[in-house]
């Protein structure tokens, strides 16, 4: 009876231990170069983390389920263009871990509301992609983030700061 319990106990722990480790396995640890800028560039498909000496990193990314052109209302399926801030950050996202870009600006806002719009909000980089959807066949499938696989965005959450410039080019 004992040595049952034991046999139990132990794996309870051991499935609580994989449970926590995993858990705790999406927020990394970045002590390299300091990211200065992000560059994104649409028709390329691809982000690159700048620090002082050059790229640091580069990755392939998705873009919104219409990617050409800049963003210029909610729910139109674009990727914003132009220059704009890291943000916020958060631990909590539905795509694992996401950091906010500061879209919509003022122009971003006046142009909208000149044509009685909504400019859309809550651009992100993320990981992904969302349940159902594969992303060798469908790369393009956001409502206007940018997408990244989980494991790169880890990387992406531990090295980028809240406040880093990123210019997004077409």
């Amino acid at each position: 009876m004992a040595a049952t319990r034991s046999a139990r106990r132990a794996i309870l722990l051991s499935g609580l231990a994989a449970f926590l480790s995993g858990c705790a396995g999406k927020f990394r640890s970045y002590d390299g170069p300091p990211v200065t800028r992000l560059r994104i560039y649409k028709e390329q498909r691809l982000l690159l983390l700048d620090g002082a000496d050059g790229v640091l990193k580069t990755y392939p990314i998705g873009l919104g389920f219409a990617p050409e052109g800049h963003k210029q209302f909610e729910g139109d399926g674009r990727t914003p263009e132009g220059s704009y801030l890291i943000d916020r950050r958060n631990p909590k996202s539905l795509f694992h871990l996401s950091i906010g870009i500061s879209y919509p600006n003022e122009a971003d806002i006046a142009f909208a509301e000149a044509l009685g719009r909504s400019p859309g909000k809550d651009i992100f980089i993320h990981g992904g992609p969302r349940p159902g959807v594969d992303p060798m066949d469908v790369r393009d499938w956001t409502a206007g983030c940018i997408s990244v696989s989980d494991r790169q965005i880890e990387e992406i959450y531990s090295m980028v700061r809240n406040g880093t410039p990123i210019d997004i080019y077409a």
